[in-house]
């Protein structure tokens, strides 16, 4: 074989390759790569949002174990470990504060029981409160 007939070769070879990748790419969904984002601890996320009070505290701490923690309910225990995380005096009465934060529709009470406590998830104006840094909308 020439060099000319090998040339040809290898070019209708290279062709067919990208005819056959540019199909295959057609299947390939088109995301952007996610940037990798540094987990924030629960102190730091307190010292950002500055609640003012235990209640908005407790609202706060029930954000971050939902939102960074993936917990799908939390419970007064909860809490008060949260309060211990952030290095912030655990309030005497926890799940008064709790109930506050139901009375003012920022958390509502769930059917199943956490450890055999009764548990709580923030509800849609709950979550926007703690975003819009404790001002209502």
């Amino acid at each position: 074989m020439k060099l000319e007939e090998e040339i040809v070769e290898i070019k209708k070879k290279l062709k067919d390759h990208e005819e056959r990748i540019t199909k295959l790419e057609k299947f390939l969904p088109e995301t952007k790569p996610e940037r990798a984002r540094k987990k924030i601890s629960i102190k730091e996320f307190i010292l950002q949002k500055n609640p003012k009070g235990d209640v908005q505290r407790a609202l706060a701490i029930g954000y971050y174990l939902e939102k960074y923690e993936g917990f799908s309910s939390f419970n007064a225990k909860d809490l008060e470990n949260g309060f211990r995380d952030t290095k912030e005096k655990i309030p005497q009465n926890v799940p008064d504060k709790i109930q506050m934060n139901v009375r003012n529709g920022h958390m509502m009470k769930v059917e199943e029981k956490k450890d055999g406590y009764k548990a709580y998830v923030l509800t849609n104006s709950g979550e926007k409160f703690v975003e819009n840094d404790f001002k209502k909308e």
